[in-house]
């Protein structure tokens, strides 16, 4: 499976971007989906989750109510909006799947996008 991430930027704390993925694998549907996250001198975290049936979502707290993990199984992509960015929202972005459990491991990662928020 490969991903590509896009819709990093550069962004006042405060406003919004939205983050995309586009897989290539035909069985993609099948696959449960993740943004993870990596900032400077950091751990990678995982930011939110999402069924392949659309059905279950997980957010971590620290942006839970601002981000919002979508998909789009027809084209194969997916989303993550990020609205009343903070700095510390500063990180690369990734995305991931994995065709075992929501909870991971996650075997396939993208090359990750950056995003960084101004204060």
């Amino acid at each position: 499976v490969q991903l590509v991430e896009s819709g990093g930027g550069l962004v006042q704390a405060g406003g919004s971007l939205r983050l995309s993925c586009a897989a290539s694998e035909r069985t993609f549907s099948s696959y449960h989906m993740a943004w993870f996250r990596q900032a400077p001198g950091k751990e990678r975290e995982i930011v939110a989750r999402i069924s392949w049936s659309i059905t279950s979502t997980y957010y971590a707290d620290s942006v839970k109510g601002r981000f919002t993990i979508s998909r789009d199984n027809t084209k194969k992509m997916l989303f993550l909006q990020m609205n009343s960015l903070k700095s510390e929202d500063t990180a690369v972005y990734y995305c991931a799947a994995t065709p075992r459990e929501l909870g991971g491991p996650y075997d396939y990662w993208g090359q990750g996008t950056q995003v960084t928020v101004s204060s």
